[in-house]
């Protein structure tokens, strides 16, 4: 059998193959009303696609833990029941083609209050006439770029209080139909800003040495373990480095890959299962050399030196290429983006192409290919 078609066991849970779809805000909800932060017609469509497709994992996109910690005011949430229910239709379209359902929890911290990035991804200031902006919150009142306020600064209350957010969401993703939680850590939003000391200037046990800038992160991992069932799969998104170096233009040096290994072994030990590892997203202009597979690396060191399951993601365009990945253990998964927006068939068109690849089809479609 191809690497890429065997099943993969985590904890009770078996996922029929090795091709997820990574989490890819759609901007598409309600901004105000009842209905805010509710998944909807296109949410539906947009995941039942790449379900027929025999994507064999899908990551709902990040799903704000509370209304600030939406990236922009159109973000999904599940900081509320009706926004809960919505997702059940969307679960059990997924489950019923035999892709596992799973949801990011996430909350954007400095990075929040943004525009679509159809409207050019700027910064919506708290008090626009639309009543669409908010003033983000932060670990410390550094702002992202010279286009964006700097953040409020979190109160340690208040730090617990969106611990319990997350706890919260992932209770009701679990009453939602989903089988996997992801906490995003990665790409500069709140937990990732904790954990860089390029974002986090504290002095207080939030900040300064590692094992206090890692401290939010494993007190929401914490939390979401308690209330995710011990079945069942929790992920960890992260960035493996800020791509920040000591040259860093105000002299700061951002996280780190020998961090990222450090921090790994916590989140395994805390009860995380798989490392989604990505890169960036912390601080604008640095220096990333983007190309095929050049997030596997620091993918592979993690599987390498810790143990832990990892996916690896970034520019995995090509069924040979997402093959060798997994062939070569450099990592268990692919997570596959934007090939997936442009191609929802990409796991039945790799089955083809590789030998001793198969998805099955479904049956409205079967009879007649």
């Amino acid at each position: 059998m191809s690497a890429l078609f065997e099943p993969y066991v985590l904890r009770s849970l078996t996922i029929p193959n090795r091709i997820w779809m990574a989490p890819m805000c759609q901007y598409s909800a309600e901004v105000f009303g009842p209905n805010a932060g509710v998944a909807n017609d296109w949410h539906f469509a947009h995941y039942a696609a790449r379900a027929a497709g025999g994507t064999g994992l899908i990551l709902v996109e990040a799903t704000a833990v509370g209304p600030e910690g939406r990236i922009s005011p159109a973000d999904l949430g599940l900081w509320n029941d009706t926004q809960a229910d919505a997702f059940r239709r969307i679960t059990a379209f997924l489950a019923g083609q035999g892709t596992i359902p799973g949801i990011q929890l996430a909350h954007a911290g400095r990075k929040a209050s943004t525009e679509r990035p159809w409207r050019g991804g700027g910064p919506i200031e708290a008090g626009a006439p639309d009543g669409e902006g908010w003033l983000p919150v932060a670990p410390s009142p550094v702002a992202y770029d010279d286009d964006r306020p700097a953040p409020r600064e979190l109160t340690v209350d208040e730090i617990g209080e969106i611990v319990e957010q997350f706890a919260d969401a992932a209770r009701r993703a679990l009453a939602a139909g989903f089988q996997v939680a992801e906490i995003h850590g990665a790409h500069g939003y709140l937990i990732g800003e904790f954990l860089s000391p390029h974002s986090n200037r504290r002095t207080d046990a939030y900040g300064g040495s590692f094992e206090n800038r890692t401290r939010f992160a494993l007190e929401v991992v914490d939390a979401v373990r308690a209330v995710w069932p011990e079945e069942l799969p929790l992920f960890f998104r992260i960035s493996a480095t800020d791509w920040l170096t000591e040259n860093a233009d105000d002299g700061r040096e951002g996280w780190t890959a020998d961090e990222t290994v450090r921090l790994a072994h916590e989140l395994r030990a805390h009860g995380v299962d798989l490392l989604d590892v990505s890169t960036g997203g912390l601080a604008p202009g640095a220096r990333i050399p983007v190309g095929p597979d050049y997030q596997v690396p620091f993918a592979e060191r993690v599987r390498t030196e810790t143990g832990l399951p990892v996916a690896a993601v970034g520019l995995i365009t090509d069924p040979v290429q997402a093959e060798k990945i997994v062939a070569d253990h450099r990592a268990d998964a692919v997570l596959l983006g934007r090939e997936l927006l442009r191609n929802p068939y990409f796991a039945r068109d790799a089955a083809r192409e590789l030998a001793g690849g198969t998805v099955p089809v479904p049956e409205q479609y079967g009879w007649a290919v």
